[in-house]
């Protein structure tokens, strides 16, 4: 009977566990939900401030968030589960459309207000994607 009641005790303790871990690895969503905001600014201001001092200003307010986020993310207690993989497959995604849009607007097109606006948006769909799925319950 003792075995029964240490299995008992031991799923007790996984289950508070998990339920402690579930509520505190809502930060990852509020984490993707910053940076897919940071595209709406840091894109149109990019493409749109011309020179070597928007470049400068825009690489380093954008080098200062992703070191907040970075640090942001190191201290937290809990990840959520598949993080690794999701991360990657955001950040992936998200580079295709930042480079993608890089080489667009300086190889073919003018970046004007349209191309800067739907260059913004494809640049934050990733990270939202990838806030909206990690809200849900897995």
């Amino acid at each position: 009977m003792s075995g029964a009641v240490e299995a008992g005790a031991a799923l007790e303790s996984a289950a508070r566990m998990e339920r402690a871990a579930r509520a505190h690895s809502g930060w990852y969503a509020t984490y993707l939900w910053v940076f897919a905001g940071w595209q709406l600014i840091f894109v149109p201001t990019l493409f749109l401030w011309r020179g070597p001092v928007g470049a400068l200003t825009c690489s380093g307010a954008s080098a200062a968030l992703v070191t907040a986020l970075s640090v942001h993310a190191a201290r937290q207690r809990t990840v959520p589960r598949g993080h690794t993989r999701r991360h990657l497959g955001v950040i992936g995604a998200w580079t295709v459309a930042y480079t993608g849009s890089i080489v667009l607007a300086f190889t073919v097109l003018e970046p004007g207000p349209p191309f800067v606006a739907m260059a913004a948006v494809a640049c934050a769909l990733p990270p939202a994607w990838g806030a909206w799925r990690t809200r849900r319950p897995a």
